[in-house]
């Protein structure tokens, strides 16, 4: 496979705009598919060349951009476990060459590639020239590293970016100088768009060397080491505004025995078994007196009895003011302030339970920091006994019966009220058999104009993007873009679809068409757009592929006078906002269930006489 680049079944789903369930297809039916010529049983690789030669000899229609060709072409110019001194030696080029000029190298001197890691391949240099004349330096990069996650996302941790973002809006504050001790490839210090200069330190070179061409290229001044923070601290002495980490979990040979009389200690000598608390006071000993720190735990780290004096010290000393359940089963999110000498400890924990709720966890966080009372605030003292069991779930707030008994019966009124009516349709005596035609065909004749987004969009910016998240979930466009005229721009009454069968009409919003979407503009004197999108959601019921993806471009719709269509248009809108009020159903009966376990648990509920004569 020298100078012939691999890919996996997921790279040519991607190149070839199908599914992977396509590509196995394909595999199996076409007896000339390419063989593998590399990789495991369970993830193949292919020869691109090969790849493409079959592809275009069977009409498949494919692209292969530059982002991909290089990728393709770094990846195979070593093996996997080289991948991301190989990625980093493409970042330090590429920030050697950004301006024309060479830039300050992300470690001084201190992290060159390491031996035997720069590419051999003569051509990638200018293939990562070309790539970032194309999309800009570091949104090349950034593709790169994309690609380095998702080639590895079994072997990586890393920080998700809701999560990241969150972490930091608590945290940090516009001109602060941040620390990420167990920084990864440093998304949590990109995430502090503000900060005024970040320090980062991970064991791992590559990834430190990876952070630090990111956080170079984002224009963020950053001092980057690669070192074990706890045995080898890179900053001792430095008091940090703020902190935010998301440490390794479990690490049992973290130094226990050499650091026994470590200072950072501040709290109690961790236990063998406790490194997220090693984590914890590390974290504190480099924040400055009323700095703060945000630190990604397991949940059993506020419970387990080997730790319980450590949280005892850090809740009488006021350090930690939060400990967050983000999504069920975890992580939690510590929140920490480093007290100011003489200052008096808060009477109260926040220990809150979010169900994933982000936005909510963010709320109570403010409501408690302003003192404000937070519903899940609970005084210290009566967490101070023989546990100091911190886990959110186990101090759920207690409610009066009037206040339970709002929630639960909202709750049944909510449930009751959201009953769907079905679709007025009527039941004909003998069936119809109506006319079809196809989308491609519908294209052909200039009924409807099908667009694609660019499979990348250019990084920053402030172009509001309609990306697939929010035709999901029915929401306004989320995304950004920078400004490029390759942008699919959105007109009202065009139709937007996904390939997993969602689509939707586009209102006055002003948005870009955003990455794996098809925009269809339509005729509106030949082609209603609720119509065009009721079949567009609908009808891959009908495909009987059994695949999540189908070919828009075959599906069948029927040929009907624009009158009738407004017909067929009205009744699909009627049934999803049938599927909407189903969707919407499902998480009020959720609601319902957990409030009236919490009631029969908590003595607020009763099992009622129906209950107790089965």
């Amino acid at each position: 496979m020298s100078g012939d680049p691999g890919v996996t079944a997921g790279d040519i789903a991607r190149l070839a705009g199908v599914g992977r369930a396509t590509v196995s297809n394909w595999r199996r039916r076409h007896d000339d598919f390419p063989r593998p010529v590399g990789g495991t049983a369970a993830s193949p690789l292919f020869s691109l060349a090969d790849v493409e030669d079959w592809l275009t000899r069977n009409g498949k229609p494919f692209e292969v951009s530059a982002g991909d060709r290089l990728w393709q072409r770094l990846r195979a110019s070593g093996d996997d476990f080289r991948l991301a001194d190989l990625v980093g030696w493409a970042g330090l080029r590429l920030l050697e060459t950004r301006g024309g000029t060479a830039a300050r190298r992300p470690d001084d001197g201190a992290m060159p590639p390491r031996p035997g890691t720069v590419p051999r391949d003569p051509g990638l240099p200018a293939l990562l020239d070309d790539l970032a004349a194309e999309r800009g330096h570091r949104a090349a990069f950034d593709l790169l590293v994309e690609r380095y996650v998702a080639a590895h996302s079994r072997r990586l941790t890393v920080t998700r970016p809701d999560v990241a973002r969150l972490m930091t809006r608590l945290a940090c504050r516009k001109g602060d100088v941040v620390l990420d001790p167990a920084c990864g490839l440093g998304t949590l210090l990109l995430s502090a768009s503000g900060a005024r200069h970040a320090l980062g330190q991970d064991s791992d070179p590559a990834a430190a060397r990876i952070a630090a061409v990111r956080l170079r290229l984002a224009g963020t001044p950053a001092d980057v080491v690669a070192a074990d923070s706890l045995r080898g601290d890179a900053f001792p002495g430095e008091a940090a505004d703020a902190v935010v980490c998301d440490p390794p979990f479990g690490d049992r040979v973290w130094g226990h025995g050499e650091l026994t009389g470590d200072p950072r200690w501040e709290y109690g000598l961790p236990p063998r078994g406790e490194p997220e608390l090693a984590w914890v006071q590390h974290c504190l000993a480099h924040v400055r007196p009323g700095g703060r720190a945000a630190v990604l735990m397991p949940p059993a780290v506020a419970s387990r009895r080997p730790g319980r004096r450590i949280r005892g010290s850090l809740l009488r000393a006021g350090a930690l003011r939060a400990v967050i359940t983000l999504a069920p089963g975890g992580p939690d999110l510590w929140l920490l302030r480093r007290p100011e000498p003489g200052e008096r400890p808060p009477g109260a924990v926040l220990l809150l339970d979010a169900a994933g709720d982000l936005g909510r966890a963010e709320r109570e966080w403010r409501r408690h920091e302003r003192g404000a009372g937070a519903e899940s605030a609970v005084p210290v003292i009566d967490l101070l006994d023989d546990e100091v069991d911190l886990g959110p779930a186990r101090h759920r707030p207690r409610q009066s019966g009037a206040a339970f008994g709002r929630r639960f019966t909202g709750a049944l009124d909510r449930f009751a009220a959201a009953a769907p009516a079905p679709p007025a349709l009527d039941l004909l005596p003998e069936p119809r058999p109506l006319p079809f035609t196809t989308i491609a065909e519908l294209a052909r004749t200039g009924a409807v104009a099908v667009r694609h987004a660019p499979a990348r969009l250019p990084a920053g910016g402030d172009v509001a993007v309609l990306t697939a998240g929010d035709l999901a979930s029915g929401s306004g466009p989320s995304g950004t873009a920078a400004a490029d005229p390759d942008l699919v721009m959105l007109e009202p009454g065009d139709v937007v679809a996904a390939a997993a069968g969602t689509a939707r009409v586009v209102g006055d919003e002003r948005a870009a068409l955003g990455p794996y979407l098809t925009l269809y503009r339509p005729d509106p004197g030949r082609l209603d757009p609720e119509f065009l999108a009721g079949f567009l959601t609908f009808a891959r019921t009908r495909a009987g592929t059994g695949s999540s993806r189908t070919d828009l471009r075959r599906m069948r719709v029927p040929r009907l006078s624009p009158e009738r269509q407004r017909d067929y248009g009205r009744a699909f809108a009627e049934m999803a906002e049938l599927t909407a009020t189903l969707r919407e159903m499902s998480a009020l009966g959720e609601d319902l269930v957990r409030l009236s376990f919490d009631g029969l648990l908590d003595g607020h509920l009763a099992p009622g006489p129906a209950a107790a004569s089965r």
